[in-house]
């Protein structure tokens, strides 16, 4: 049977629908869910007042930075538009502004659902361990099939009014533009709530995680949602469409030289199936009344992933699609599995790392921070290793078909792993919503029993957590492989045109590839490090503000009933130093990557984006586990192992959790984000980089 454009793109928008039909009814399930006490009700609203506020206040500053953006783009690319056709100009910039409202959305959603959910799932705990998480996970699968849907809808809509290459490279980059910069200001956001709250609360004053005479804990609870629902939203929205864009890009130019639909056809095909599998994976999670969390959410994935590969096999059978790309799609699902696994093994409480980082901690903060770094840098070899052999496989898989199908492979394989990103988004917006759920939980004073519940709950989130930012991760690291084919793609289609020699490769000897090797490389170090100073300098003001309220609120630090603290204010100090700190970081990176190319041409930058693929792969698989792993180490210590809470055993963990909070969720997630910009950014102007450089 063969397949026609027509049927296929049917297929990719009733498919998306489907999943907005399953989003709209978890919603409404987690609202229609019991909801009786008054004071997590007046709290979760604190949560959910703040969180919005923050969201509109971030989205004002990037509304104008996407304008400037949309204006050098409708004047410069994907060439100046007095030398060529105006037209391209305004459709690259029309899909950059679908992009960028589209990844925007993605936040908004998540931040809808998870600030009601959170109530839901701490009054669901009061009932078990079951109820509450059933509530945390349909509220974040309310999240992961809007997502998905919503980005395989877009890429489809712009396909199907362009058929243009460049708008859908215009779109992807839209999307990850808006994501860079709200996960890098939703991730400052969050981490300096949290790292003031805990020196303060835990280590200074031996209080409660959440006791609510904290000054900063409904700070921290907005940042669950701002940095790990909004910020990882648009993240996952982005690299969802940046694949399929790179793989795309790659199928219209294959398509084009050999005539008819067929490589398109798979990607839709493909990406309509692995949402449809999502679908079903949300719909059937389970888990017994004295069950496993973890076991749980993973078994999800898992069955997800089974379903997938039995789907595209009978459409790859039914449509006449080539087995061979099919195989590189399957070795892409199979590694994003082990990298998981990887992950799991060296942030989850019950395995060898996290006990042993524990016991560390007993003999004081130092070793928790050099045991933590050590077994961070030990979890990059499977990942790393993983993505390399997946990209080596899917390339000689797919090579005999022809010329450009071994690049294509590697697209085909990054669609792989992100295929299930339904469940994999789901799975993440879970961890925030019992993160605050545990929040609520305490200062509504539901008891000892439910808060143990809450806990259990939490420390799944946060091995689940670690688990899909490593499925994510490793995406990433195959997407810009393939982002990268599309760049010598959207160069030769220029040089073409030009009369020039097309390139085929990048040849390490040459020096202006080793230049741009060099700057590449070190962007992410940067880049991170910009974005953990903006977390440093923010956090300090704000432990000033906490230690003011302390000495000035008479009353509070005792408790004494009807004192409250100045909750508003530490919001405030987290917004502005966020607001202040989110754009420099990802706009240098644009910048110098504009740069290098401008000074060593397409040669020049095939070495940058190489350099910040292997960089950015390993500081994000390195900062993302170790993070993971002292926040467990911390959770372990505090379910009564190795001394337990208040011992100074517990305070050496939450050093070594204090380190990790940066790491884990506000550079570590963003590299990907930055290096998938990048690469878009070489890719839409690599008409510019070809006409104008200075050397090569």
């Amino acid at each position: 049977m063969i397949i026609d454009e027509t049927g296929i793109l049917v297929l990719a928008i009733v498919v998306s629908l489907l999943s907005f039909g399953v989003a709209m009814y978890f919603y409404h399930w987690v609202r229609l869910q019991q909801s009786h006490n008054k004071r997590i009700s007046e709290i979760g609203k604190y949560i959910q007042k703040g969180s919005n506020a923050f969201l509109k206040r971030e989205y004002t500053v990037l509304a104008r930075f996407a304008g400037v953006v949309t204006l050098l783009i409708l004047l410069f690319l994907p060439q100046p538009i007095w030398m060529g056709d105006p037209k391209k100009n305004i459709i690259m910039a029309l899909a950059y502004i679908f992009g960028t409202v589209l990844s925007a959305l993605a936040g908004k959603i998540g931040i809808m659902v998870a600030t009601i959910a959170n109530m839901k799932a701490a009054e669901a705990a009061t009932k078990g361990i079951k109820p509450s998480f059933l509530v945390g996970f349909r509220g974040g699968a309310v999240m992961g099939m809007s997502v998905v849907g919503t980005s395989l809808l877009g890429v489809t809509l712009v396909y199907v009014l362009t058929h243009d290459a460049s708008a859908v490279l215009g779109f992807s980059f839209g999307a990850s533009s808006l994501a860079l910069f709200a996960k890098a200001g939703g991730g400052i956001f969050t981490k300096t709530a949290d790292i003031s709250a805990d020196l303060v609360g835990k280590v200074e004053l031996g209080i409660p995680e959440d006791d609510p005479r904290n000054p900063a804990v409904i700070a921290d609870n907005v940042g669950d949602n701002v940095g790990d629902v909004a910020g990882m939203g648009a993240d996952l929205f982005d690299s969802n469409v940046a694949s399929m864009a790179a793989a795309l890009v790659m199928a219209m130019a294959l398509d084009k030289s050999g005539g008819g639909f067929l490589n398109i056809a798979m990607i839709f095909c493909y990406a309509s199936l692995g949402l449809l599998s999502s679908a079903i994976g949300v719909i059937s999670a389970r888990m017994g009344k004295k069950g496993d969390p973890t076991k749980a959410l993973n078994g999800s994935t898992y069955i997800t992933t089974v379903i997938f590969a039995i789907l595209t096999a009978a459409a790859t059978w039914l449509f006449q699609f080539r087995w061979r790309i099919w195989g590189a799609t399957a070795v892409g699902l199979l590694v994003g599995v082990v990298i998981g696994i990887a992950s799991d093994y060296f942030t989850n409480d019950s395995k060898k790392p996290v006990r042993y980082v524990a016991k560390a901690s007993k003999s004081g903060p130092a070793f928790t921070i050099l045991s933590g770094v050590s077994y961070g840098f030990l979890s990059i070899l499977p990942s790393m290793a993983g993505i390399a052999i997946s990209a080596l496989l899917a390339y000689n898989i797919c090579a005999p078909i022809g010329e450009g199908y071994a690049m294509f492979g590697i697209a085909m394989a990054a669609m792989g792993m992100l295929s299930i990103v339904g469940m994999i988004i789901s799975n993440d917006a879970y961890g925030p919503i019992v993160d605050n759920a545990r929040g609520l939980a305490e200062m509504g004073d539901l008891g000892d029993e439910v808060l143990k519940i809450t806990d259990e709950l939490d420390s799944a989130g946060n091995t689940v957590k670690a688990i899909t930012k490593g499925f994510a991760i490793g995406a990433a690291g195959l997407t810009i492989i393939a982002l990268l084919g599309a760049f010598m793609s959207e160069v030769n289609a220029a040089a073409v045109e030009k009369g020039l020699e097309k390139i085929t490769s990048f040849d390490i000897m040459n020096p202006l590839v080793f230049f741009g090797l060099l700057i590449g490389a070190a962007i992410p170090a940067i880049f991170s490090a910009m974005l953990m100073l903006g977390v440093d300098r923010n956090a300090q003001r704000m432990v000033d503000e906490i230690h003011r309220q302390f000495r000035e609120i008479l009353g509070l630090k005792e408790g004494k009933q009807g004192v409250v603290p100045e909750y508003e204010k530490c919001i405030d100090i987290a917004t502005i130093g966020a607001l202040k700190e989110l754009i420099p970081a990802g706009l240098m990176s644009i910048v110098v990557t504009i740069l290098v190319g401008f000074i060593g041409g397409v040669q020049a930058i095939g070495g940058f984006l190489t350099g910040n693929i292997v960089s950015g792969l390993l500081l994000a698989l390195f900062m993302s586990n170790s993070g993971g792993l002292w926040d467990n180490a911390k959770k372990y210590i505090e379910a009564g192992n190795e001394g337990g809470k208040g011992s100074d055993t517990h305070k050496s963990a939450v050093v070594g959790d204090t380190v990790g909070d940066p790491f884990k969720d506000t550079a570590g997630p963003s590299i990907n984000t930055q290096v998938t910009v990048v690469s878009l950014v070489s890719s839409i102007m690599a008409t510019m980089f070809l006409t104008f450089h200075l050397f090569g």
